[in-house]
């Protein structure tokens, strides 16, 4: 029987959460490598923290370890799951069908983890009508009526950063709450609509630090 407790994602820090998908993949490892308890100290080392932390940011999913021994694979993964809400379906589309776009349909550990990206969509009429990765484009002209008819609620954006914000404000008129920013452009929400979320990766930055420190 899983033993969790109650859970509040609100009261996860940012850093916390984005070290749960590391913990989820050694764990998931672990789980293929027949271990049936893992500590949190063997997590620690392969990435190399700090035991405590490991520990305190495992206890926001709700999971009880056993004192000297360390969590079941199996629960801890559930537990971990059941945190980031990767054991539910999140129905997606993906705008700009370009090679940062086309790159992203084809990462198979999205739909492991729940993120079913249900279309793409471009204004290029080489792309539309064709299928990437078993995805199909369609043109941007369709975006709002497929968003409804299919409750859509997060999108991937690729797009050219000047069309950025206009596809942004059509995408939360149609209902979308989440959306994963891959522009250069730092978007804005409407007033009064703090129940969507938007994410910036900003790719730059990670090869800002590789080029500086290489």
């Amino acid at each position: 029987m899983k033993k969790f407790r109650t859970i509040d994602r609100r009261a996860a820090s940012t850093p916390t959460i984005r070290r749960l998908p590391a913990y989820l993949q050694i764990v998931r490892q672990a789980e293929l490598d027949g271990f049936v308890v893992i500590s949190g100290t063997m997590i620690a080392d392969e990435l190399e923290l700090e035991p405590i932390q490991v520990r305190k940011d495992l206890a926001v999913t709700g999971i009880i370890g056993k004192p000297r021994v360390g969590y079941i694979v199996k629960d801890l993964i559930a537990a971990l799951e059941n945190f980031l809400r990767w054991d539910c379906t999140h129905n997606a589309v993906l705008v700009g069908a370009g090679h940062l776009g086309t790159a992203l349909l084809g990462h198979t550990e999205f739909r492991k983890n729940g993120l079913n990206i249900m279309a793409a969509f471009d204004t290029d009429t080489n792309k539309i009508g064709n299928t990437f990765h078993g995805i199909a484009v369609y043109s941007i002209d369709e975006l709002e009526a497929f968003v409804q008819k299919n409750a859509v609620t997060m999108a991937i954006l690729t797009v050219p950063p000047h069309v950025a914000q206009d596809i942004c404000n059509r995408l939360i008129n149609d209902g979308v709450k989440s959306i994963w920013n891959f522009t250069s452009l730092k978007l804005k929400v409407p007033d009064g609509r703090s129940d969507v979320l938007i994410q910036k990766e900003d790719l730059s930055s990670g090869y800002a630090v590789l080029s500086v420190r290489a």
